[in-house]
């Protein structure tokens, strides 16, 4: 899957003039309730058929002041793929697919963070699927950063990022359908996360 995961996405991007004293970045905990990641395929030429994953977990780590020291991590299953049609996603959660019953899990760990603009930056990490492990890199938006303004949240801290990737599904492994059913996967990601 070509734009795919995942993965979910990071981070800060405020430039700081003069120097300022060392310190930890803040943590996130993603939260699941309003974060999507959302993958497009190309089918037969005719559409893109458009599906999810509903069931997830992650952190990130965002620095504004120092994006490069930010990190990301996520772990999606596979089970949980979701196209609003149970007979696909039955054929979706078997080996000629994701095979979730012997990959469980697949996972996004950033291994690179570079800011590229004023709200703007690459998210660079190692995506493992099918047991193959490769470099993905998402080009990511820095939403807002805000303490939340529902009462019921109690202030909390809020990062909000959107990130954009693509991939060829080949290259882990998931080849059924190729080139009838695309290649190259769309995947965005659309994060809020909640400071710890």
């Amino acid at each position: 899957m070509r734009k795919t995961l995942l993965a979910l996405a990071v981070f800060g991007f405020v430039s700081v003039s003069g120097e300022r004293p060392a310190r930890a970045a803040d943590s996130f905990a993603i939260d699941q309730a309003h974060t999507n990641i959302v993958f497009l395929i190309n089918h037969l030429g005719y559409s893109r058929m458009i599906g999810q994953f509903q069931e997830f977990e992650g952190s990130l780590t965002f620095d504004e002041a120092n994006v490069g020291i930010s990190a990301l991590e996520i772990a999606i299953k596979t089970a949980s793929v979701d196209t609003d049609h149970q007979k696909r996603d039955d054929h979706l959660r078997s080996p000629d697919f994701f095979n979730a019953a012997e990959f469980p899990e697949m996972t996004f760990k950033s291994t690179k963070v570079e800011k590229t603009g004023a709200n703007t930056g690459k998210v660079t990490g190692d995506l493992t699927l099918l047991g193959a492990t490769k470099p993905v890199t998402m080009e990511v938006t820095f939403n807002k950063k805000a303490a939340h303004p529902l009462p019921q949240y109690n202030g909390v801290m809020v990062a909000g990022f959107s990130a954009r990737t693509s991939l060829l599904r080949s290259e882990w492994g998931m080849k059924t359908f190729v080139p009838n059913l695309g290649d190259e996967i769309e995947i965005w990601l659309e994060v809020e996360a909640h400071k710890k």
